[in-house]
């Protein structure tokens, strides 16, 4: 998991110089979700070709919503979110993903919430934290902290010479919506997750689907919208290995570590991971980019992870006592078949044995 936190961490690097070298956001998400699908696809016809259930209307419904919320919408959101900010600032504003999550699968009557207990206080405090460490870092910036200095600066050493909409669009109240659009965007997947898993239990297969769907999307909109066809043009730069990284390695081998972990470990483990990135793109943004790091970002990143734990422990309470009881209930029920099936039988082949003698 460390390993899966420095790839995403990479990417978000990557992202700001191809954003700055004057490529088309929604062009670089179209070509991500390509080489991510030229990668996973045959990984999920092999793998998987003798597990999956037949094709349906359904599932492919399903795969077009998840490619739109998990792939195009909430990637566009991210990287236009990326380039009025920094890699910093929308790193730390992903940490609020799970107490997004929490919240609208309430909605959805797909979590309880106790706030009589513990564990449901708990998840109620975390998301409000993380919800304040969001505004704090967006409002307060407070002095700068100087830990070291490289003079490496990639960003302003490359020219920008294209998409004039890329160029310096600092505004972070506008790009802290988008950020945290993007967010709901990625939990209204995880939602669709839960079903899509229900009817389509493959997982490489299921992940083919949505990039198949999100590079359809991508390609659509970014046709429709862009109209400079040289933007589409990759040589051996900076764009080709952002898209080639982001495709290949974030959207398709980390997603067979992510799934090794989940299946040792479980999904809290892998969740408590993600603030890991903040810390890791922290240091690569001042290193490489350049990036000034300030109070505000510091004290509400901090809020934000001390969010996230408080929401992660008070669902893994409620996770160990759903199981608890579960095992109580099965433990209960075979020692009750036990006595009233098991018992009575000899006793009643004992008394007709004994009526027949006596007749």
């Amino acid at each position: 998991m460390v390993v899966v936190q420095m790839v995403f961490a990479g990417v978000n690097v990557l992202y700001k110089l191809a954003v700055n070298d004057g490529m088309s956001l929604k062009i670089m998400i179209a070509f991500r979700f390509i080489f991510a699908s030229i990668f996973i696809l045959p990984l999920a016809f092999f793998v998987e070709r003798n597990k999956r259930p037949k094709m349906s209307w359904s599932i492919l419904l399903y795969g077009f919503f998840s490619g739109l919320f998990g792939g195009t919408l909430s990637q566009n959101l991210y990287v236009q979110s990326l380039a009025m900010t920094s890699a910093t600032f929308v790193s730390a504003m992903q940490n609020l993903c799970p107490a997004i999550t929490f919240l609208l699968a309430l909605s959805f009557r797909m979590e309880k919430l106790n706030i009589r207990r513990r564990e449901g206080v708990a998840k109620v405090l975390g998301t409000l934290v993380g919800i304040g460490g969001a505004m704090f870092l967006t409002f307060y910036k407070g002095f700068e902290i100087r830990i070291w200095t490289t003079h490496v600066d990639f960003l302003n050493d490359r020219h920008v010479a294209h998409a004039p909409e890329n160029a310096h669009n600092y505004n972070p109240l506008l790009g802290c919506l988008l950020a945290v659009a993007s967010c709901v965007s990625y939990s209204f997947w995880l939602i669709l997750q839960t079903k899509m898993t229900e009817i389509y239990p493959c997982h490489y297969s299921s992940t083919a689907l949505m990039c198949v769907m999100g590079a359809i999307q991508g390609v659509a909109i970014s046709m429709c919208v862009e109209r400079d066809w040289k933007q589409w043009k990759l040589g051996w730069n900076i764009r080709l290995l952002t898209v080639a990284y982001a495709g290949i390695v974030a959207s398709g081998a980390v997603v067979v570590i992510m799934a090794w972990c989940v299946r040792a470990r479980g999904p809290l483990y892998v969740s408590v991971f993600s603030p890991l990135m903040l810390l890791l793109v922290a240091i690569a943004g001042s290193l490489c980019l350049d990036e000034k790091l300030h109070l505000g970002s510091v004290i509400g990143a901090v809020l934000i992870v001390c969010g996230l734990y408080m929401v992660s422990w008070g669902k893994s309470k409620e996770m160990n006592s759903s199981l608890q009881l579960a095992t109580a209930e099965s433990v209960g029920e075979l020692e009750l078949k036990d006595v009233v099936v098991t018992t009575p039988k000899p006793q009643n082949d004992c008394l007709k044995n004994n009526s027949t003698t006596s007749t």
